[in-house]
């Protein structure tokens, strides 16, 4: 490739595919960052790229195992073009290091989440013919670490205020391969967000592990409401949002926010994980079924047009059908909005993977199957019950399925398919005003209220 070539006007292409959660996505954002500082473009086809980067996830086993395939795909690459330099980050990358290097001999890179900001550092060892491991977790925030900006994309950005998590739950990997909490200054943080604001971002997403714990593990110099209303106050910002928060830490204060903040987007992520106190128990979460409903529904009495959306995992190690049934019944009576149900899945080194009673694959697969689809139902009756009324719906672009019509969310985060008039100029980033006519449960379809401007 040339690294040597960054001073010269041939602009270098990178191929970068993402896996998991929305911390992966912000890591993905600053690494294009960094890589436009030294021309690198970006494109959708790795057989032209000079760069392939795979930013990894390792949650779940499916998602770990679908990353070895991916890296795979790109073998044939290599050995057609030698001077290709292949890198895996993220999770993975963290968990595995050096045993990658030897799975893998047409890979190049291995870094992972403290070592993003190092990614050109790196580059220059690969391109020079090393193969490098960058897996070191810092207990601080480095200087660089968030130096370079994120390449924002469209009206919408996500931005890291703190990284790492203090809880060990028993079946998460999370601490292991993203270090403990750490939060980031108020003024850098502050800084981005007014830099994603000159490019055109319109709303932006507050990311960590447990967003509550900002500025009480360490870094931080602000409470988490503080730091949400100084982000709220920054001119050209529509809408804020954030994820995610942890059930045990959530408190009056943050709840009260939602009444306070025009900006702060009407839609809390509460995983609740199980509905049975003894699963609870056993995966080490802090709070009681009773514990969460009551919060829930104090906030759904203080703000009756909350979405509240939930993870749930299915076939926990030693879940019984009475636990099952348990959740089913937290469900129905939590009428969440959404739900993101997963699979238990064994994940080495954590305290769950040593208890007894681990399900077959066939009971965990029925049971989440059966969430699933009655969540279906509950999310079909909550999005039809929108039918006749108006929503306000951040505009992102054309639909997929249909060019015609504009595409976007509601402050409840949920997507809009507008059907609008001839001759209504509709801006990309602009908030517009649709009623609802129709729903399904993965999207609701509207008509442009006229007036919008």
């Amino acid at each position: 490739m040339g690294m040597e070539e960054s001073s010269e006007n041939r602009e270098k292409l990178v191929f970068l595919e993402t896996f998991g959660c929305q911390m992966n996505d912000n890591d993905s954002e600053r690494m294009l960052g960094i890589l436009k500082g030294i021309n690198f473009a970006r494109t959708d086809d790795p057989n032209c790229a000079d760069l392939i980067l795979i930013n990894t996830c390792t949650v779940r086993d499916k998602a770990e195992q679908k990353v070895y395939s991916t890296l795979g795909r790109y073998k044939e690459l290599k050995r057609g073009r030698p001077g290709l330099i292949i890198g895996i980050a993220g999770c993975v990358a963290q968990q595995q290091g050096e045993k990658l290097l030897k799975r893998a001999p047409h890979l190049d890179m291995v870094f992972g989440p403290h070592n993003v900001h190092k990614l050109r550092e790196l580059l220059l060892e690969a391109d020079s013919g090393r193969r490098v491991v960058a897996t070191a977790l810092t207990e601080a925030i480095d200087a660089g670490e968030y130096g370079a900006a994120p390449e924002a994309s469209g009206e919408k950005a996500f931005v890291s205020i703190m990284r790492g998590c203090n809880n060990f739950c028993s079946y998460c990997i999370v601490p292991y391969t993203r270090g403990r909490e750490v939060s980031r200054l108020s003024a850098d943080i502050i800084s981005e967000i007014e830099g994603l604001c000159a490019k055109g971002v319109k709303e932006v997403t507050l990311l960590g592990q447990n967003v509550n714990s900002y500025s009480t593990s360490g870094g931080g110099d602000v409470s988490f409401p503080a730091l949400l209303g100084m982000v709220c106050s920054l001119k050209g910002l529509l809408r804020v949002r954030f994820m995610t928060s942890h059930p045990k830490d959530i408190g009056a204060e943050l709840i009260e926010l939602f009444g306070a903040e025009k900006k702060l987007c009407r839609h809390l992520h509460l995983p609740v994980q199980s509905g049975s106190d003894r699963i609870l128990e056993k995966m080490g979460r802090g709070y009681t079924v009773s514990e969460y409903l009551s919060k829930i529904e104090r906030i759904k009495a203080l703000y009756p047009d909350m979405a509240i959306t939930t993870d749930i995992i299915a076939g926990f190690p030693g879940e019984t059908a009475e636990d099952f049934e348990a959740t089913m019944a937290l469900v129905r009576r939590a009428r969440f909005d959404n739900i993101f149900a997963f699979m238990y899945s064994l994940r080495p080194g954590t305290a769950a993977a040593s208890f007894d009673g681990q399900l077959s694959v066939e009971v965990r697969t029925r049971r989440l199957q059966a969430l699933l689809d009655e969540q279906r139902v509950i999310t079909l009756e909550k999005n039809r019950d929108l039918i006749g009324r108006t929503v306000e719906v951040l505009v992102e672009g054309p639909s997929r399925g249909d060019a015609s019509r504009m595409m976007g969310k509601t402050q409840c985060n949920r997507i809009v398919n507008i059907a609008c008039p001839p001759g209504l100029d509709v801006l990309q980033g602009s908030i517009m005003e649709a009623v609802v006519t129709d729903a399904s449960p993965n999207t609701l379809s509207a008509e442009a209220k006229t007036g919008n401007h």
